[in-house]
């Protein structure tokens, strides 16, 4: 009896299309890869109930032929292999089994034409079972239907998820590809809902750098992600050793709880990588708050022969040949930039105040409204509202110090100072990013007017920043003081993270740990970091040795030490409750301008706020 035997051509395929087809949104992502692939410059799709009914993919791309159509349903047939070297793959799909594998589980519909034939061709395949080509209408490109999906295999069916759910899967797999292709314009309807529409960038060249690609990008980002991640954002373009990084990178204050908005492409294509998305966060370093992350759109370019993109069935990983060099990469440019400029906090902060404020300004409830009792709609007012509003025209005048009613300020406005008297150094002052201190408010926030509005500056989480980046550099320049273990930590370890762990000794005996083999699967660790105190060695070592062979390198020991300088920041800086002069909070506002990551504290809070005179005045109705 045969043990072993071939397996039916329809069950292979129903196995493949398990690898490649999990859901509507797998399908409907390597439909849209092959009309990009194709040369489309309009893609349209039209879903119904996320897919999970219906999901339709047309595109004005180059066509095929009845006789390419039929060898289009053959496994391991396609037309992105020109000279059959995997090693070189210029092209999204790359596999041979998108087409087949959806037939093979659904009820397709393809229909194509190529310029010059007199009209297209519509092939139909049953769950596997072929039906024509025969004539049909289309004018240009192809035309793709898939109904009815995982017909044939109803348990895959039962294991989807909501409506809701797919269509958000679908969404975002349309707009990461959107984002990778600016000239081509994009176009989703769910259930008659138009979600996605956006035209195709004009090619033009950018003055700048003469890519019309960069400035096409930031164009289309805009119109998916939003204006503020543009408006708001960092711009990062460095490369190394032929790989190329560009994008937009939001500053650390726009932060999310999820890396769903970390959206990374490699040659064009959407990938999720675990061990990239950890050296993206890494690149923000201590300007995140924990368990927080950025809105970031990062496009790499490596060459096709460093790069191996047939490694994942739903092609949602790479493997690079210099893994290391990518994140390395990843982490230097990003934190060079930000350290560049995030001096300036995002405007989420204001937005978020003036809600709260206009939200104030206008309560329903009529306790609040400016009636006084001998107001005429007093008497309109139920009587509980008349007692309350009585006791408000009873009490006293507030007597707080620390309000800006105090008869004379606590701190003295900017242009009381000696210093300050000059209207020229006002102006140019007030021309600064943060502008000149009038106040401090509660002994806690400075007021400052810029030329166009005004700031709100937090001066004990500055302060902390400034004293936590003094500190990073002198730790730079001096270095790490290690101090002896007594009694050396003997750390037993696998193989491979022992080696990862010995690889990385001299760099790490610069942050102050020093560790030397101790024979088979073991390391003895000799000094820690001074700063440290007295912490746990082996699980720092563990800690260490388990990124380095996980992720490629690690950043556990650089992290504990930054935590200990900003415990130690935050103990040495102005505290809340401290009464500031003018030239005082001045001095603090220059420095901040010109303090790397100054526009957060060391827990990634904002250190100041932007209000606009704009903005102002909408609240108060002037505008």
């Amino acid at each position: 009896m045969a043990v072993i035997r071939q397996l039916p051509d329809g069950l292979v395929n129903q196995i493949a299309a398990g690898e490649v087809i999990e859901r509507p949104a797998s399908a409907l992502r390597e439909l849209v890869e092959n009309a990009l692939d194709a040369g489309a410059g309009k893609i349209s799709i039209t879903l119904r109930r996320g897919g999970i009914d219906e999901l339709t993919v047309a595109d004005d791309g180059h066509g095929m032929t009845p006789d390419d159509m039929l060898l289009a349903i053959q496994r391991h047939a396609t037309s992105k292999l020109p000279h059959d070297n995997l090693n070189h793959i210029g092209s999204l799909g790359f596999r041979g089994e998108a087409l087949p594998s959806i037939g093979a589980v659904s009820h397709l519909k393809l229909t194509s034409v190529m310029a010059g034939m007199p009209h297209a061709w519509r092939l139909e395949i049953d769950v596997g079972r072929i039906n024509g080509p025969e004539p049909a209408a289309l004018q240009t490109g192809s035309l793709i239907s898939v109904t009815q999906l995982f017909k044939s295999v109803p348990a895959r069916l039962k294991f989807l998820k909501t409506n809701r759910t797919e269509l958000a899967q679908c969404v975002d797999v349309v707009k990461r590809l959107a984002m990778a292709y600016p000239f081509v314009a994009f176009q989703l309807v769910n259930d008659g809902r138009t979600l996605l529409n956006v035209n195709a960038s004009t090619p033009l060249i950018d003055v700048d750098n003469q890519f019309p690609e960069n400035t096409a990008r930031q164009n289309r980002l805009s119109a998916i992600i939003g204006r503020a991640f543009t408006d708001e954002s960092a711009i990062v373009n460095a490369e190394r050793n032929q790989i190329r990084l560009e994008g937009m990178i939001g500053l650390p204050t726009m932060n999310r709880p999820t890396s769903a908005q970390v959206y990374l492409f490699v040659n064009g294509r959407p990938i999720n990588d675990r061990s990239l998305l950890g050296a993206i966060r890494a690149g923000y370093g201590d300007t995140l708050p924990r368990s927080r992350h950025p809105i970031a759109a990062l496009f790499l370019t490596v060459p096709a022969t460093d790069l191996d993109v047939n490694v994942h069935p739903a092609k949602a990983e790479v493997r690079f040949r210099d893994a290391a060099g990518v994140r390395s990469l990843l982490v230097g440019a990003i934190g060079a930039q930000l350290a560049a400029d995030s001096v300036r906090a995002s405007s989420e902060g204001g937005t978020a105040a003036l809600s709260r404020l206009a939200g104030s300004a206008f309560r329903s409830d009529p306790a609040y409204f400016s009636a006084s009792p001998s107001h005429p709609s007093y008497e309109l007012l139920p009587s509980a509202s008349k007692r309350r509003i009585g006791e408000v025209w009873q009490s006293p005048l507030p007597q707080d110090p620390h309000l800006m009613c105090e008869e004379p300020l606590a701190a003295r406005p900017a242009g009381t100072d000696q210093t300050a008297t000059d209207e020229s150094a006002m102006v140019a002052v007030r021309r600064t990013l943060l502008g000149a201190a009038k106040a401090q408010l509660h002994k806690t926030y400075i007021v400052a007017e810029t030329e166009d509005g005004m700031t709100i500056i937090d001066q004990h989480a500055a302060h902390e920043r400034l004293l936590m980046e003094r500190m990073k550099a002198a730790l730079a320049e001096a270095g790490v003081s290690a101090q002896a273990l007594l009694l050396p930590e003997i750390v037993e370890l696998a193989d491979d993270r022992r080696q990862a762990l010995l690889e990385m000794g001299e760099a790490l005996s610069r942050l102050g740990l020093e560790i030397e083999g101790f024979g088979e699967g073991a390391v003895i660790v000799r000094t820690i970091p001074a700063l440290l105190g007295n912490p746990d060695a082996k699980q720092i070592v563990a800690d260490i040795a388990e990124e380095l062979v996980e992720l490629g390198d690690s950043s556990s020991l650089e992290n504990r030490l930054n935590h200990v300088l900003a415990t130690l920041s935050c103990h040495g800086s102005v505290r809340a409750g401290r009464v500031l002069n003018a030239n005082e909070m001045n001095a603090l506002l220059r420095e901040m301008e010109i303090t790397p990551r100054s526009g957060q504290c060391n827990h990634g809070r904002p250190t100041w706020i932007r209000l606009s005179l704009a903005d102002i005045e909408n609240l108060f109705g002037r505008r």
